[in-house]
């Protein structure tokens, strides 16, 4: 008998495949009961909630505009009925007295006060009117209307008499009567939406008014305006930005004034990308107080500091302001005439190098005639480049002869080359003593010029040494142990520069510099102060400012030290009396025109089609070997001849030691001994190249022969 087995358990899965068991222990990680969640409180996430609503951009853009517009609405009631109080009163005339008294004005202070007397005077009559008028206007009133019914009567008798009708005499007036009568029933009809709407008509003229005057806070007001980015110049905010200058005396001043602080201020005129104005300050401010708070007048005005410059005008006790628009200065000005126009000429006489604009927006212009020039400022801020433009122009004039030195020899000037009659470029010593010895033939021409006979014409003899710091603070020694660099009366540079400023400028030879970071060291006092034309871009500090313009022309306003380095690149500050510059200020700020290399070898290229052609020399020769005819061949270069004059002004220049003394019995003695005598044309003594250069063939093929 088998056995039945009870499972109390059932399965509830088949059993599994067998498996083979890993053995390895099994690790348990025991990890303890995490703490149990707490239901955040309903007040809490109430509170959350509200402060997340109230603190959200879109609410505090929503309250904002409500309290804006509510203010807009009663301010603008408050600034209707100050209007009218002040047409009704004489608070206007009494404003302006306090304000000229402030100002220290008492001559307008007297006129506002005769203003006054007259205002009430007339006031005072037209009261003492009105006592009469009620009188006045009944007798008027029953006139008027027994004139009308008369007026109306007889012309009824006038249309029964046309009609043969007794009662048309009544028929005038009865339309009239009925024509009154329609009236009063419009002004029924209308009267009730008129006293409806009447009132938000009035509120709505009240926030248009105090719209317009933003009269709200500046939290309340829109971002745009809020910034102040763009906005124009007006009035009361300049006023309102000089009151906030931080200038004790000038803000008591203005608040003494009140409203009418306007008054300080002359004729907002637009004045090329900006406005200018005049500021004519209260007693006991001077106008060294608002410029030395530039800064913080240009951030009140919503300007950044190079958006806004103080000039002094020879108004006493008043400041000049100009104000760019917001953003106008960093956009750069338009190319040189020198590039778009490829027929313009040079004079260098009469004419004016087209340099730039000024900050009007107008040409400025500067004349280079009889005028040592010395630009400076820091390195990479287009000093070269400035100064190159004015070289570029001066090309143009075919009378005009150039030796030029450039210091930094990375190829500036590269595109002079057969238009300068010397040309050296480089940065070490030996290029140092080369332009030194080419200023000082450049001095030996000039005392040839000062003792040719008077009345004697010469042509215009540009002296340009660019990177000029490079040559005063050599300390190379010639064999006289006479330093080329320094500021000491034996230095051979020094001392050809200041002789050029002390006399070239009478006989045309002029000396122009370019320098950089200036300093006592490297631009001596007596060379910077014998420029007739400084300028100079971005400076560091206010006395490097004073080295390159002179302490008048930055005590007039001029400061170069608070362009911006890099952003303002090519916009110099000018002292000159060869630019014009507005009446009362010592200085005027040039945006220059850039001229890059290709522009530049496209106008040199013009210049060399107006010339005879020169041989540029690269360095100066020191006396110490010379040929006399190769040397007037190299002098005539590739012209087909040249004025006998020319010839020896053109020997002089490249070897003084030995050509120096030269006078046309000289060259006329070499060139005959040649067979290349000099011969007239056009009534001038010229001479041929091709007959200096078959001498020196013919001489050539003799000495071959004579050595064979």
């Amino acid at each position: 008998m088998s056995e039945n087995v009870v499972h109390l358990h059932k399965h509830t899965n088949p059993p599994a495949e067998p498996t083979t068991v890993d053995t390895a222990p099994t690790v348990l990680t025991v990890v303890p009961d995490a703490p149990p969640v707490r239901p955040v409180p309903l007040w809490v996430r109430s509170g959350r909630a509200v402060k997340t609503a109230v603190t959200h951009e879109r609410t505090r853009t929503a309250g904002r505009a409500v309290v804006r517009h509510g203010l807009y609405t009663f301010n603008g009631g408050r600034i209707a009925a100050r209007r009218a109080w002040d047409g009704r009163t004489g608070s206007r005339y009494e404003r302006m007295i306090r304000a000229a008294e402030a100002a220290g004005n008492l001559e307008a202070a007297e006129e506002w006060e005769e203003r006054l007397q007259r205002f009430r005077a007339a006031r005072h009559h037209r009261r003492m009117d009105l006592l009469h008028s009620p009188v006045d206007v009944a007798k008027g009133v029953a006139v008027g209307a027994g004139m009308s019914v008369g007026v109306l009567v007889a012309l009824g008798v006038v249309l029964a008499i046309s009609t043969g009708q007794a009662a048309d005499v009544v028929t005038p007036l009865t339309a009239t009567i009925d024509f009154i009568a329609l009236l009063i029933r419009i002004v029924q009809i209308v009267w009730g939406p008129a006293v409806t709407i009447g009132p938000f008509l009035a509120l709505l003229a009240l926030w248009s008014v105090g719209r317009k005057q933003h009269a709200a806070p500046q939290w309340a007001l829109p971002a745009n305006v809020r910034s102040g980015e763009g906005e124009p110049i007006t009035p009361s905010i300049v006023v309102k930005a000089l009151r906030d200058l931080g200038v004790p005396a000038l803000a008591r001043a203005i608040k003494e004034m009140g409203d009418a602080g306007a008054s300080m201020l002359g004729p907002i005129t637009i004045a090329g990308c900006g406005v200018e104005v005049d500021v004519t300050l209260p007693s006991g401010v001077s106008t060294n107080e608002v410029q030395s708070k530039r800064r913080k007048l240009a951030e009140n005005l919503t300007r950044h500091e190079h958006e806004v410059f103080i000039t002094i005008p020879q108004a006493a006790r008043t400041v000049r302001l100009w104000i760019a628009d917001s953003g106008a200065l960093d956009e750069p000005i338009g190319p040189s005439p020198l590039v778009t126009d490829e027929t313009m000429t040079a004079d260098y006489k009469k004419g004016k190098a087209p340099w730039g604009q000024d900050l009007r927006g107008d040409a400025a212009a500067l004349s280079l005639y009889q005028r040592h020039l010395l630009i400076t400022g820091l390195s990479n801020q287009g000093k070269t480049v400035a100064l190159r433009s004015l070289a570029l122009w001066l090309s143009l004039d075919k009378s005009v002869q150039f030796l030029m030195g450039d210091l930094k020899g990375v190829g500036d000037w590269a595109m002079f080359d057969g238009l300068a009659t010397t040309l050296i470029q480089g940065p070490t010593d030996e290029h140092v003593i080369q332009v030194t010895e080419m200023v000082e033939s450049a001095v030996d021409e000039m005392n040839r010029r000062i003792q040719a006979p008077p009345g004697t014409t010469f042509p215009p003899l540009i002296v340009l040494v660019d990177e000029a710091q490079v040559a005063f603070m050599c300390p190379a020694k010639d064999k006289d142990k006479r330093p080329y660099g320094g500021s000491k009366a034996n230095s051979r540079y020094f001392m050809a520069v200041r002789k050029i400023h002390n006399q070239g400028r009478a006989v045309n030879v002029l000396m122009w510099q370019g320098t950089q970071d200036p300093t006592n060291e490297n631009l001596p006092k007596l060379v910077r102060e014998g420029a007739h034309t400084r300028a100079s871009l971005a400076l560091g500090t206010e006395s490097q400012a004073r080295m390159a313009l002179g302490d008048k022309a930055v005590d007039g306003g001029a400061a170069p030290n608070l362009l911006r380095p890099g952003l303002d690149r090519g916009t110099l500050v000018v002292a000159s009396d060869g630019i014009t510059i507005p009446a009362g200020q010592s200085s005027i700020t040039v945006r220059t025109h850039y001229i890059d290399d290709d522009a530049a070898t496209a106008i040199t290229d013009r210049a060399k089609a107006l010339r005879d052609g020169v041989t540029t020399l690269h360095a100066i020769d020191r006396g110490e070997e010379h040929d006399p005819l190769a040397d007037i061949a190299a002098a005539i270069g590739d012209a087909p001849r040249v004025r006998t004059k020319d010839v020896l002004a053109r020997l002089a220049t490249r070897n003084p030691g030995a050509y120096g003394e030269w006078s046309f019995i000289d060259l006329k003695r070499v060139l005959d001994d040649a067979g290349a005598e000099p011969y007239k044309s056009d009534g001038v003594m010229v001479v041929s190249r091709d007959r200096v250069a078959r001498a020196l063939t013919n001489r050539d093929t003799e000495s071959s022969a004579s050595a064979e």
